[in-house]
């Protein structure tokens, strides 16, 4: 009997020690419950969308200041999240710019520096011979081994997709999206097909998609003759399936495939690049808005169109409808909530092909003039509209001066998504400043080099920017610059003689950051040969 009690005294202890375990853990887990929302939030990986336009100006959005071309829906972004004032591209054309901002790595460090058509293959500027041999279609290959952050992306479970402009390769080769990274491909592989935006056909995945087009080249003119005032002259130009139009039905398509498994969406847009093409609604819109104009005639290249400034902005007031097309499908479908969006540009306006900078005031204070847009390494040319918006979790309204890059996307995503960026890089996650944090990273310096238009180098060091031109050019001498961007943002006012401490600082930086490029085309002799900084002598 004295056993039994003494067991069932022990049985007694036991059972109060289980229920104070019991209520310890019920307590920690009512206690969770109280920040369940946030918990649950932070742990759960949100749909990520990239939404990259083609040479949209810094200021040619309504949240950047843009009086003329109206963007409701892409305003809206930035009225319910952030807007960042000195965001920049990687490099000021296409191909290069895709690619620092797919492996997060600046010019310096750069397998593609600039546009490469790889033309050791033949006429790869021929549109028909094109049509007829795929072989002569897309951009220099990035090599196979290349990792980019969409192929991580896959790795940690998400659904990863592109639609628009790649560049980054060609077809048959080893560097098209679907090998590299992405589960699901619809749009232009090659740059130059770009050029209209009634092409023959598309790519889906590995293959192309023929589309109900007549072959009509880029940058074909007016037929001789032909009435530049009679609408039936640009007949040739507005043809029946409008590869956007495409383009957003197979991207609607991936989202709502994946819409119960987290995904990641590229949406590289080839919109507002040139060739002016849009739709007529649009068109007969800003006509009404704009009154009369000269045709333009196709003389600077790309196609001729009867409205270019209506047709201009025409094409970017339709990329922001479907803009919110693509939000008012996440909202019904109870994404909106879960995914962060980011807007930006691959570089800045261009100046060719009826384009009208100065008429909409396209850079803002950077100047649209050539040689200082897209093509040249100022402010025109390299700094880019950037909008992120993640509904609870970055502040509605907000606007922020931090300094980035596309090259910092990598790093954010995976701070994002709490996994440990694996890949070497020169970004800096962004995300503290995203979720109003103060323990943001800032860069010492943000980095560029070009090849192209003359060769250029310009670093961004806090408010100080130098910038050298004409390394490339055997006809100019080559120039030293520095800028405070902060009093002189238009870069207007060398004060490189005045400031030779500055000038010896950005050579250091230089000298750390530059590998020499492994393709010919993208060498510059001058910062090949480690003779730059002679430049300042």
């Amino acid at each position: 009997m004295k056993m039994t009690f003494q067991l069932f005294k022990i049985k007694l202890i036991l059972n109060s020690i289980k229920y104070t375990i019991g209520l310890f853990f019920f307590l920690c887990a009512l206690a969770s419950c109280k920040d369940g929302v946030k918990e649950e939030v932070k742990v759960e990986r949100p749909n990520i969308i990239y939404i990259l336009a083609d040479d949209l100006g810094y200021g040619e959005l309504g949240a950047y200041g843009q009086e003329k071309i109206e963007t409701p829906n892409i305003d809206a972004l930035a009225q319910n999240g952030m807007l960042f004032t000195q965001h920049y591209t990687g490099a000021p054309v296409c191909a290069p710019a895709r690619y620092m901002l797919m492996t997060g790595k600046h010019a310096g460090h750069s397998y593609i520096r600039g546009n490469d058509e790889w033309r050791e293959r033949g006429e790869v500027w021929d549109y028909r011979e094109a049509i007829l041999d795929s072989t002569l279609e897309g951009q220099r290959p990035i090599p196979s081994n290349t990792v980019l952050f969409p192929q991580l992306l896959k790795k940690e479970g998400y659904a990863t997709g592109m639609v628009g402009k790649w560049g980054l390769g060609a077809p048959h080769s080893d560097a098209i999206p679907t090998k590299m990274g992405f589960d699901f491909f619809y749009g232009y592989n090659c740059q130059r097909q770009a050029h209209t935006y009634y092409p023959v056909h598309l790519y889906k995945n590995e293959n192309r998609v023929h589309l109900n087009n007549d072959t009509i080249p880029p940058h074909t003119k007016l037929a001789e003759g032909a009435d530049p005032n009679d609408p039936a002259s640009y007949k040739n130009f507005n043809l029946n399936d409008y590869a956007p139009d495409m383009m957003f039905d197979e991207m609607m398509s991936f989202v709502s495939e994946n819409k119960d498994n987290p995904f990641f969406l590229y949406w590289a847009s080839p919109i507002p690049h040139n060739a002016i093409q849009a739709p007529q609604k649009w068109v007969d819109y800003y006509k009404d808005k704009f009154g009369e104009e000269e045709p333009y005639l196709g003389n600077a290249g790309y196609f001729p169109h009867q409205n270019p400034r209506a047709g201009y902005a025409a094409m970017i007031s339709y990329l922001d409808e479907n803009v919110g097309k693509l939000v008012d499908y996440l909202k019904e479908n109870g994404l909106y909530e879960n995914t962060i969006i980011m807007f930006t540009s691959d570089n800045g306006v261009t100046f060719t092909g009826g384009t009208d900078g100065e008429f909409f005031n396209s850079s803002g204070v950077f100047g649209e003039a050539y040689g200082k847009g897209k093509g040249f390494v100022y402010e025109g040319g390299i700094r880019v509209p950037m909008i992120a918006s993640w509904p609870n979790r970055i502040k509605p309204g907000s606007k922020t001066n931090h300094i980035s890059a596309h090259y910092d996307v990598m790093s954010t995503l995976f701070d994002l998504i709490d996994v440990e960026n694996p890949m070497e890089t020169d970004g800096i996650s962004f995300l503290p400043t995203l979720l109003g944090e103060e323990d943001q990273t800032q860069h010492d310096f943000l980095y560029w080099e070009f090849p192209e238009y003359g060769g250029q180098v310009a670093i961004r060091m806090g408010d100080w920017k130098v910038v050298r031109q004409n390394l490339k050019n055997p006809k100019k001498e080559p120039t030293l610059e520095l800028y405070n961007l902060d009093k002189d943002p238009a870069e207007q006012n060398n004060v490189a003689d005045e400031n030779p401490e500055i000038i010896a600082k950005a050579e250091e930086i230089f000298a750390k950051e530059h590998l020499n490029s492994e393709v010919e085309r993208f060498r510059i002799p001058i910062v090949e040969d480690g003779l730059l900084s002679d430049l300042q002598d």
